[in-house]
C-alpha cells in the first residue's frame, strides 16, 4: 500500500522527515506531494518546486530512504476538483496523511482513508519559524536535515529570503 502526504516544505525540516519515517514504517511507499508547486520567491513560498524536490530527495537519500515518489502539485483554487487533480498526477495511493481540515474532508469525501500524522514539536519544526530565523540571522540549521542546509546555501536561499523581507517603503 502507498500513502500520500502533501506539504509545501518551505523548507523541508526535521519534523517533515520524522513524518516521512513514520509513514514509511507503516506503508510500502510514500508519495510526497510538493504542494503549491507554482509558487516561489515570496516570503511564504521562497523556494521553487525544483529546489524543494532537491531538499527532500537529498535528505531522504541521506537517511537511506528510497521508497518514495515526489510529485509537484499546483494549487487549483477549486476544491471540488482538487482531489481528482491529485489523482491524475500522482501514482495510485491507498491512504492520505493530513492535518489540514479541508484536505482531510476533501479526501474523505472521495472515499480515501485519512490518517493524521504525529506532530514532532510543531512550534520548533515550522517552516514559518525557520524562514523567520533565516531572515533575522538566528540559528536555523539545527532544525533541518544537513542536505537542506547545503541546498539552501547552494541556491543562495539565505540572501533570497532576506531580500524578500525588505520593503521599498520608509
Amino acid at each position: 500500500m502507498r500513502a500520500l502526504v502533501i506539504g509545501r516544505f518551505q523548507p523541508f525540516h526535521k519534523g517533515h522527515l520524522n513524518v516521512i519515517k513514520y509513514i514509511i514504517s507503516k506503508y510500502e511507499a510514500v508519495i510526497i506531494g510538493i504542494g503549491s508547486a507554482q509558487y516561489s520567491h515570496t516570503l511564504d513560498n521562497p523556494f521553487t518546486a525544483g529546489e524543494r524536490h532537491l531538499m527532500i530527495s537529498r535528505s531522504l537519500e541521506a537517511e537511506n530512504i528510497h521508497r518514495y515518489y515526489l510529485v509537484p502539485i499546483e494549487d487549483l483554487h477549486r476544491n471540488a476538483i482538487w482531489v481528482a487533480h491529485v489523482e491524475a498526477i500522482a501514482p495510485p495511493f491507498d491512504v492520505v496523511f493530513a492535518n489540514n481540515p479541508l484536505t482531510k474532508r476533501l479526501f474523505r469525501e472521495r472515499g480515501y482513508k485519512v490518517e493524521v500524522p504525529p506532530f514532532y514539536d510543531r512550534i520548533k519544526y515550522s517552516g514559518k519559524e525557520i524562514r523567520r530565523r533565516i531572515i533575522l540571522g538566528k540559528p536555523w540549521e539545527h532544525l533541518v536535515p544537513e542536505p537542506v542546509v547545503e541546498t539552501i546555501k547552494e541556491i543562495d536561499g539565505i540572501t533570497r529570503l532576506r531580500e524578500l523581507a525588505l520593503s521599498d517603503e520608509e
